[in-house]
């Protein structure tokens, strides 16, 4: 079993660590010393590549595929990566889907599988692990939310409303568990390099570019760094906050 005194020691779960923030998160968080526990639902060959980057670097890890969206798969989850890596005592919820159209257009079915996914998936898991953190008396939960929460977004609808309903979570939260060494935070990405940037044309890029005062698309390291941050021990009197990662992009 991990001591949660000792950071090399704690366990952390991941949701959709196999690529994106995920992994650079999941990565960030075993070269702080971590076990991880790398979560994926379709990637599973993308998840072990995770995995082996970690043990390739001296660290532990192990993959464990799960719908988050269905409340039996998050206690499958739960249960399968404390029995192979030990108690979680670090959650971070970033697993998140995206079905993007205006208001008028979205089926309910868009709407709930969103809320589902980005939300409800994150409650439950929350929930989930923090009678173990409370009985430990520390604890972290970190809620990956996004920019669009704070500032909105034409034809995300679904995606900002999750976005803003884990913010809510996250002071909630806060405010029943800080008492006893439990923190819970949350993160707000701006626009993070990707895929989807890199095939951008010149003109869009530009566009984006101009929104941002510090001049420059972020990394995924810049999210995992925050999130490995509000993780540590040295976020201990930091809890029901959400810190932007964005750039100055949500600067009014």
């Amino acid at each position: 079993m991990s001591d949660a005194s000792d950071p090399h020691g704690r366990v952390a779960l991941v949701t959709g660590s196999s690529r994106g923030l995920g992994r650079a998160t999941a990565l960030e968080l075993a070269r702080r010393g971590h076990g991880v526990a790398v979560h994926y639902v379709r990637g599973e060959a993308a998840a072990q590549e995770t995995v082996e980057a970690i043990e390739r670097a001296g660290g532990r890890a192990a993959a464990f595929g799960a719908d988050v969206a269905d409340p039996q798969d998050c206690t499958r989850l739960l249960a399968e990566a404390q029995e192979r890596l030990g108690p979680i005592e670090v959650l971070v919820n970033n697993a998140g889907i995206t079905r993007d159209t205006l208001a008028m257009r979205m089926k309910d079915d868009d709407w709930q599988a969103v809320l589902d996914t980005n939300l409800s998936g994150s409650f439950r898991l929350a929930r989930g692990v923090l009678r173990g953190m409370l009985k430990a008396r520390w604890g972290r939960i970190v809620n990956v939310s996004s920019v669009v929460a704070l500032i909105g977004n034409a034809g995300q609808a679904n995606y900002v409303a999750a976005k803003a309903g884990l913010i809510g979570l996250t002071r909630s939260l806060a405010r029943e568990v800080s008492g006893r060494g439990v923190t819970v935070n949350a993160v707000a990405p701006g626009f993070i390099a990707s895929d989807m940037t890199e095939g951008l044309s010149d003109e869009l890029r530009e566009r984006y570019l101009a929104q941002i005062p510090a001049g420059r698309f972020g990394d995924p390291a810049d999210v995992a760094r925050a999130v490995a941050f509000l993780a540590s021990d040295d976020a201990a009197y930091v809890t029901g906050h959400t810190l932007t990662v964005d750039g100055g992009m949500s600067m009014q």
